[in-house]
C-alpha cells in the first residue's frame, strides 16, 4: 500500500465484533479501524488513545494494536467490561444486534487536561466519533487547534450537528437518501462549520463538498463482497492520509480531493473483501459472549 507522511491519533471507541453466526470475534470500533487501516496505508505515525476494559476481550484488543505496532502511551485501562457488538452477515452485509454501549468506557466521560491537549496536537488530525463519548471535549480539542476529523451515524439528529459539527474540520456520515437530498445534507452539514462534508451511499458512491462544490466518486465494485465492516471507516481514512499527504506536498486542492476521493473508494472495496474490519479474527472461548 501506499506510504503518506501523516501523522494519525484515534481517540474513543474500541469493541469487538462478535459474529454471532460463526462464533468468531474481530477487533473493532471506529477509531480502532483507523488506527488499523491507517497502518494497512502506510502513514507515518498511528496513535490510539482510549480507555480499555480489564477482562479478556481488553488483552485480545490490546495484543492486536501492539502487534500492529499503535502507538498506545495515552491509553488507561479501566475496572470493568470491554465493550462488544455482536452481528451476523446477510449475503456480506453486516446486521448489527446487541451492543453492551461500550462497557465501562461507556460510562466514563473523557476529561482532556493540558498534557493530552498537547499530546493530540503533534498530530494532523484526531479521529473520533459519535459512538464514542467523546462530545464534551469537541470544544475544548478545538480550541486548542485540534484539527478533528468526526463520524456522525445515520441516526445523528439536526441538534447533534448543530450542536458537534461547528467543532469539527473533516465531518463524514453515511446517507440513504436521493442525490438532491444527499446534497441539501452536505450543505447543511457544511454550513455548520467543518471545513469538509462527506458522505458514503454505498453501491450508489460518495459525494464530498467543500462549501464550493460538490465531487462525486462512483463505487468501486468486487468481484465477491465478503463483509462490509469498516467499508465506511476505511474510506473516510484512505481519503484523509491521501487527501492531507497531498497538500502536505502542495497539489492543488480540487485534484488532491479528486485522488483521495479515488483511492479511498478502491481502499474501502478491497477491505469489504476481508473477514471482520480488518482481519485478525478469534474463536469465541466464553459462551457467554454469545
Amino acid at each position: 500500500m501506499a506510504k503518506f507522511n501523516t501523522n494519525v491519533l484515534g481517540f474513543g471507541d474500541n469493541v469487538v465484533d462478535i459474529y454471532e453466526h460463526t462464533h468468531m470475534m474481530y477487533p473493532g470500533g471506529n477509531c480502532v479501524n483507523l488506527c488499523a487501516y491507517s497502518k494497512m496505508l502506510g502513514a507515518d505515525r498511528v496513535a490510539y488513545m482510549g480507555y480499555f476494559g480489564s477482562d479478556d476481550i481488553a488483552e485480545f484488543l490490546i495484543s492486536v494494536l501492539d502487534e500492529l505496532h499503535i502507538e498506545l502511551v495515552k491509553c488507561e485501562q479501566l475496572m470493568g467490561e470491554s465493550g462488544w457488538s455482536k452481528c451476523t452477515l446477510v449475503d456480506g452485509d453486516r446486521i448489527f444486534g446487541d451492543y453492551n454501549g461500550g462497557g465501562v468506557r461507556g460510562n466514563t466521560p473523557y476529561i482532556l487536561d493540558r498534557f493530552d491537549l498537547a499530546y493530540m496536537k503533534q498530530f494532523d488530525f484526531v479521529h473520533t466519533g459519535n459512538y464514542c463519548n467523546t462530545e464534551s471535549q469537541l470544544e475544548v480539542m478545538h480550541e486548542a487547534g485540534i484539527r478533528i476529523s468526526f463520524d456522525f451515524s445515520d441516526d445523528s439528529s439536526r441538534e447533534y450537528y448543530e450542536r458537534y459539527a461547528p467543532y469539527v474540520t473533516y465531518a463524514f456520515c453515511h446517507f440513504d437518501g436521493e442525490e438532491r437530498e444527499a446534497k441539501e445534507h452536505l450543505r447543511f452539514v457544511q454550513n455548520c462549520g467543518p471545513e469538509r462534508g462527506s458522505l458514503t451511499r454505498g453501491p450508489a458512491g460518495c459525494i464530498l463538498y467543500d462549501g464550493e462544490r460538490f465531487y462525486e466518486q462512483p463505487a468501486t465494485s468486487v468481484d465477491e463482497i465478503v463483509d462490509t465492516m469498516g467499508a465506511g471507516d476505511s474510506f473516510l481514512t484512505a481519503f484523509l492520509n491521501s487527501y492531507i499527504d497531498q497538500m502536505k506536498r502542495g497539489i492543488y486542492k480540487p485534484d488532491a480531493i479528486r485522488i483521495a476521493l479515488k483511492a479511498a473508494s478502491e481502499f474501502a472495496a478491497y477491505v469489504c473483501t476481508l473477514h471482520g474490519a480488518f482481519g485478525y479474527g478469534k474463536i469465541i472461548s466464553n459462551p457467554e459472549l454469545l
